[in-house]
């Protein structure tokens, strides 16, 4: 009797560990490209146990193999937020000096602890999957959280005082930056499923004005709010000289100046790509029937749920400097703001996909409710 497929995918994801604690005692293995040479091999190796494993289904979506090869990398990186948290002992030291150093900052020991998210979600997937289930939507929500974690760090190694010590080791991040995006567009390409209303259903929904819906009117001011508050910190970290940008750094924030560079780089990413994003959204909130808003606010969500760990947690970390730290007298203001945050595009994917007859287009009278169709 074989195990389910997510069962042994997880077992196969114990490798990491596994290879970081050998690593770690056999000095001959720490040097800059066995340590490249050893990731890339582990990798070709669970690919072929992965093929093993699924050697008797008839048909094997790609997907599958991506999703399971990142299980690896989110078992490693929770074993790094583990090691930083001083709970376990023995496996990254060689990694940390050989490797990628910024993994010992705080800010990725949140991006680490935030791995659990992405191997829960990655197993889910991988389970559904097999089960013949739908799995497009849990799919997009890691594939944002994932991309945004990606063009977060990358590019805050390069620009923070970690780009000067760039080890062949970080190069194996190439892949690990460029799947998810090619994941993401395999996720949007594929029909979606969602409910078959009736036709006087869906006209109904579609005639109200937005004071006539006052969840949507409330999702639409926090949005407002939210694109005015990436702009603002966009300003802020770009040294704006206006006297709020200086009293909000150095009263609020002051961990978006943070020399590693990571929470100067999310501040640009949310000012030059969620600033567009939240605007289209917010055009799909009061336009009816655009059905991308059931994909894009899920990724919206998966994105900002983990930027928002990744920032709240870094900026109150012990690893963070004390002049970076949020002040004692403004923290839960700075938690609540930031929090809040994390949440609006989370209750806007959950509104979309609660009642999405604003966003269908009109069907054909006589069908119901219980009925599914793929746009």
């Amino acid at each position: 009797m074989r195990p389910p497929v997510e069962v042994s995918v997880f077992l196969l994801s114990l490798l990491g560990p596994g290879v970081l604690f050998t690593m770690n005692n056999i000095p001959a293995l720490q040097e800059h490209l066995p340590i490249l040479g050893m990731g890339m091999f582990v990798l070709g190796s669970v690919l072929l146990l992965l093929t093993l494993t699924v050697q008797h289904a008839k048909k094997v979506d790609p997907l599958f193999y991506v999703f399971a090869e990142l299980t690896i990398g989110s078992m490693v990186g929770l074993t790094n937020a583990l090691e930083q948290d001083k709970i376990i002992s023995g496996f990254m030291d060689f990694y940390l000096q050989m490797g990628e150093p910024h993994l010992a900052t705080a800010y990725a020991v949140m991006m680490s602890y935030w791995e659990v998210v992405h191997l829960i979600l990655l197993l889910t997937v991988i389970h559904r999957m097999f089960a013949g289930k739908s799995y497009r939507s849990i799919g997009l929500l890691w594939a944002g959280s994932t991309i945004a974690n990606q063009i977060v760090v990358v590019p805050g190694v390069f620009i923070g005082k970690y780009g000067s010590n760039i080890r062949p080791a970080f190069w194996r991040n190439v892949p690990f930056f460029l799947v998810p995006f090619w994941a993401a567009s395999q996720l949007f390409s594929r029909p979606r499923e969602m409910p078959i209303l009736t036709a006087d259903k869906i006209t109904a929904e579609q005639k109200k004005s937005l004071l006539s819906r006052p969840a949507d009117l409330l999702l639409t001011l926090l949005l407002l709010g939210a694109m005015a508050l990436f702009v603002f910190r966009g300003f802020v970290v770009l040294d704006c000289p206006l006297d709020a940008c200086f009293s909000y750094i150095y009263q609020y924030e002051p961990y978006l100046k943070d020399p590693v560079g990571f929470p100067r780089v999310m501040m640009l990413v949310y000012f030059f790509y969620a600033v567009p994003l939240v605007s289209i959204l917010l055009y799909g909130l009061n336009t009816p029937g655009c059905s991308w808003m059931l994909d894009w606010t899920i990724f919206f969500a998966g994105a900002m749920a983990q930027t928002q760990w990744c920032h709240i947690g870094a900026s109150l970390h012990s690893r963070t400097p004390f002049t970076y730290r949020a002040p004692a007298d403004k923290r839960w203001l700075v938690i609540a703001l930031n929090v809040l945050l994390a949440i609006v595009p989370g209750l806007l994917a959950l509104r979309c996909r609660a009642n999405p007859a604003y966003f269908m287009k009109p069907v054909t009278k006589g069908q119901t409710n219980d009925d599914k169709k793929k746009n």
